[in-house]
């Protein structure tokens, strides 16, 4: 039965949820971008008014309007102008944008990690006054509750007129009906789009801004709260705001409402309590498994920042200087080894995306889920407590893998009917549930101790470079001969690998199970390396910096992608905890101009000083020139226009 008490708490959830859902939906409806900054953007605007009021003593009434209307906003101009824009014109896909707002997200949780730490915050400020209002009958609501209610209202109706009686909403509307069309008609698609940045950017900053009062203010508990508002976003299929609003309305009152519940079984009701402050999360996987295809804007198959470049004659020496690499650490101090303990391990979980997103196009954001449930089976394996009499450590590491593998193949099962965004989504929603259902569950962790394959160092060191090397050989199995080819055809046209007989759904169960067996056995490694489990570093943004990294060194290099994990525990262990994530950031929003990351760029770095190939070098010497295939210049027929395209031309054009 309803309480109308916890119901009006609800509605604050909600309103909240819903201003950070419009926020999403205005940038991907104005710009083709769904923006997985959106959280880091919330997360700094709390953070810059929290230093302000809390740190250098400014006034809340001078500080508060700063962050929501010039700080919010900035961010998300500035992402637009040094990021997206330059993407655009470029005519990069929605697939590269994602990929470089998740580059802009890794490097603004850099820069909070830099500049205040890793320490929670629990006096942020709040920018509405405490107090109740009694209403008729009993029930009292809160007045920041009412205030943020007349907020979402003052918002949703002003952009309601202004996209309805205003040049700026007709021009607006324009780009998101058919954006070649406007800028043929003298729209100012730029103009727009920085519009969109604008108003997203200024919407997650007052997003961060309240909620910041309510939860742990750290740089990476916050921006994932505010990314499970996609789930809205998702219910609303990408397109709708009312949808989105009434959806936002619809989770918090029920996540509120599910408090008055009560299981007289302790574990049914931790379970209950469980689902109750994940219910946002819940329903984003839910949505998206519910629908397989969302409304996206533009071209949605393979980004062209995960295109491999032809190999340089350097390749071996590379492996050479890498092998090497890797055995250095033998010749150690004990406590620089066990640092370098965590470097075969981390390989082994980005060699699981280099087989899943550089070799097979799936782009997968959820890959630190399937290490954390390699780690945390294994590590309850080998103290009997899943039911079976306790294993050795070798064979619950074993047998942890297989049973990420097991639910890899479960994902993989969804993969087969979604691509680009969706399957994005959908994989980081699994991350994300993973972590809050199991992870983060007392019940599940709690006296939880790890067994290490061997006591000694360099014993334990030598078993991880024993399997990073078998990894690399399963890897190297796949990616080579006819399989290897058949991956290649679908990462590069699924339709044209289908065309030509590929069995597409055998190969995405078989790349997914065998990625996430790869990434259970490193996180299972991991884990015994730092000898604890722990659920932050299996957390879901941890995830996206892996992601990252992957795709910053090399997506389809398994030496780049070892490389990678050596370099970033190197950095940890100098610099300090975080770094690391700001330098992966700063080089993920530069990876529109390096398409293949930096492999590619060393790769492509002997041709590129020698300057340009002559054109007659590319004539074969054993055809005459003349018969060389020339460019496509078949007439395309023009497309005909909707009425509502028709309509919108001839608006735009008086």
């Amino acid at each position: 039965m309803l309480t109308l008490n916890l119901a009006l708490a609800g509605l604050a959830i909600g309103a909240i949820a819903a201003l950070s859902g419009l926020g999403l939906l205005v940038t991907y409806r104005t710009t083709g971008v769904l923006d997985l900054a959106h959280g880091a953007f919330a997360m700094m605007t709390a953070y810059l008014l929290w230093q302000a009021v809390r740190g250098w003593g400014w006034p809340l009434q001078i500080a508060a309007p700063l962050a929501i209307f010039v700080v919010g906003p900035g961010l998300g101009l500035l992402a637009d102008l040094m990021v997206f824009r330059p993407l655009r014109h470029r005519g990069a896909g929605p697939s590269e944008s994602l990929v470089a707002s998740l580059g802009v997200l890794v490097l603004l949780m850099g820069v909070a990690f830099q500049v205040w730490g890793g320490q929670a915050h629990l006096d942020a400020p709040s920018i509405f006054p405490s107090g109740a209002i009694k209403l008729p009958g009993g029930a009292t609501v809160l007045t920041s509750t009412v205030e943020i209610l007349g907020v979402l209202v003052v918002i949703g109706l002003a952009g309601w007129l202004l996209s309805r009686y205003t040049r700026i909403g007709l021009y607006v509307r324009a780009v998101v009906d058919r954006r070649e069309l406007a800028e043929l008609s003298g729209v100012n698609a730029d103009g727009v789009a920085a519009i969109g940045w604008g108003v997203g950017g200024g919407l997650a900053g007052l997003t961060g801004v309240l909620l910041a009062p309510s939860v742990q203010l750290t740089p990476f508990g916050l921006t994932l709260i505010v990314l499970e508002t996609l789930a809205v976003v998702v219910i609303a299929k990408l397109k709708s705001p009312t949808v989105c609003v009434l959806a936002a309305f619809a989770l918090g009152i029920a996540q509120s409402e599910l408090q008055q519940v009560q299981f007289s079984d302790p574990d049914a009701q931790q379970a209950l309590g469980a689902l109750q402050s994940n219910l946002f999360v819940v329903a984003l996987l839910v949505g998206l498994l519910l629908r397989p295809r969302l409304a996206e804007v533009g071209e949605t198959g393979t980004p062209a920042l995960l295109a491999p470049s032809p190999r340089g004659r350097s390749h071996r020496l590379w492996i050479l200087f890498g092998a090497l690499a890797l055995l250095a650490p033998l010749t150690f101090q004990p406590e620089d080894l066990r640092a370098a303990e965590v470097v075969p391990a981390l390989a082994l979980i980005f060699l699981s995306l280099v087989l899943l997103t550089g070799i097979s196009g799936q782009i997968s954001l959820g890959q630190a889920g399937y290490a954390g449930m390699g780690a945390l089976f294994s590590v309850m394996l080998v103290q009997g407590r899943l039911g079976i009499p306790a294993l050795p450590a070798g064979t619950a590491l074993a047998v942890g893998a297989l049973l990420a593998g097991v639910a890899g193949l479960v994902t993989g099962f969804a993969a087969v009917r979604r691509t680009g965004l969706a399957l994005a989504l959908t994989t980081f929603a699994v991350g994300t549930v993973a972590t809050r259902f199991l992870f983060e569950q007392p019940a599940v962790v709690d006296g939880l101790h790890v067994l290490r394959l061997f006591p000694g160092h360099k014993a334990f060191y030598l078993a991880e470079l024993v399997l990073l090397t078998v990894g690399l050989g399963a890897l190297w199995m796949l990616s080579t001969g006819v399989a290897g080819r058949a991956l290649r055809a679908m990462r590069d046209s699924e339709d044209g690998a289908r065309s030509v007989g590929i069995d597409i759904r055998a190969l995405k169960l078989l790349t997914f199970t065998v990625s996430a067996a790869m990434a259970g056995l490193g996180g299972a490694l991991l884990a015994q390396a730092s000898g604890s489990f722990d659920a932050d570093a299996f957390s879901p943004l941890q995830g996206l910096v892996w992601f990252a990294v992957v795709l910053v060194a090399g997506a389809e290099s398994t030496t780049a992608a070892v490389g990678a994990a050596a370099l970033l525990v190197f950095i940890d262990y100098r610099e300090g905890p975080g770094t690391s994530t700001f330098v992966v950031g700063l080089l993920a929003v530069l990876l529109g101009r390096m398409p293949g990351g930096v492999a590619g760029m060393l790769r492509r770095w002997p041709a590129d000083a020698a300057g340009p190939v002559p054109a007659a070098s590319l004539a074969s010497p054993w055809r005459p020139r003349e018969t060389l295939p020339g460019p496509d210049v078949t007439p395309t027929r023009p497309r005909r226009l909707s009425p509502r395209g028709r309509e919108l031309l001839m608006r735009v054009r008086r």
